[in-house]
């Protein structure tokens, strides 16, 4: 997750000290562990600072393995951050921010039905925690189950108006159910709060994309551009969306920035390809579509191309 994640947040633990009244609430090592502005490899520092000295135990103690976690898990160093966890859930087993991160450590793993038993174990702890109900949401998304991941972000929303991530996420879903509107109304949203979060831009380019409303998708993924110039994203889905509307040049010049920029997307290269041949450059074609099946062999447009060209692959 930059301000977005590839598709749930972390639940970082704030709000307590790390001692007591009159110890170390307001050491520097304590203020580190808990800032949200520290960076990852200060928080991992100071909570590991307030661990190391010994003077902490149960929420407190909790507290700095879960945020040293929370680095962790950023950083995915996947085992040293499941490990932080697990002495968390030791030091204080009713501390729902623990069992959440844990549960993102799972879902990062793939693991996503251990992932939704920590987060149901967040949430029966603290019903009122609206980053469980996101996460867990998130899961049943890579689950594929719709309604529920729908039911989730809809609760965390309802806890916490304020949350993007799960405005944007429960666009995603709506997305992938073909409610445009639903989705669209969830993305426009979040991009009137936060004006720069270029993903979200990506995204609803693709809901106007997959609704055939053409010229705004490109607005989009223009946005996306100027927000995230060296991100091949957005050049890469205006290309597909100019080929969409028959500007072949425009398109190619657009993959020519997109492969240059990630050069291992074979989608990029049979896309750039197709529209090589469309415009009668038939050794530029048959080069690219080569190229898009020496990294995704099964790339069966690209290798039909190959076929009607009569070049062997």
């Amino acid at each position: 997750m930059r301000f977005w994640g590839l598709r749930a947040i972390l639940a970082l633990a704030v709000g307590l000290s790390l001692a007591g009244p009159g110890r170390a609430q307001d050491s520097s090592e304590g203020q580190r562990c808990l800032a949200r502005n520290a960076s990852l490899d200060e928080r991992i520092a100071a909570c590991s600072e307030a661990i190391a000295g010994g003077r902490e135990s149960g929420r407190n103690l909790a507290m700095a393995y879960c945020n040293r976690g929370f680095a962790l898990t950023e950083k995915r160093e996947l085992d040293r951050a499941l490990a932080d966890l697990e002495e968390a859930i030791k030091a204080d087993p009713t501390y729902a921010c623990a069992f959440s991160n844990r549960g993102r450590v799972f879902t990062l793993r793939g693991d996503f039905d251990r992932a939704i038993q920590d987060y149901d174990e967040a949430i029966r702890l603290d019903p009122t925690f609206p980053i469980a109900y996101n996460n867990r949401g998130d899961a049943y998304l890579h689950k594929g189950e719709l309604d529920k991941a729908i039911t989730d972000f809809n609760a965390a929303i309802r806890l916490d108006p304020g949350h993007l991530i799960s405005y944007d996420n429960r666009g995603f879903a709506w997305h992938q159910r073909k409610d445009y509107a639903r989705a669209l109304a969830d993305y426009t949203h979040v991009i009137e709060v936060a004006p720069r979060a270029a993903i979200v831009y990506l995204r609803r380019g693709n809901v106007y994309r997959d609704m055939d409303e053409l010229d705004r998708a490109i607005a989009d993924y223009a946005k996306v551009i100027e927000l995230m110039p060296n991100d091949a994203r957005g050049w890469r889905n205006r290309g597909g969306t100019r080929l969409l509307k028959g500007d072949t040049t425009g398109g190619i010049a657009d993959y020519n920035r997109a492969i240059r920029l990630d050069p291992s997307d074979a989608a990029s290269w049979n896309n750039r390809g197709q529209a090589k041949l469309h415009k009668g450059d038939r050794k530029g074609a048959i080069a690219d579509l080569k190229k898009a099946l020496d990294i995704n062999p099964n790339l069966a447009g690209a290798a039909d191309a190959l076929k009607r060209l009569g070049v062997k692959r």
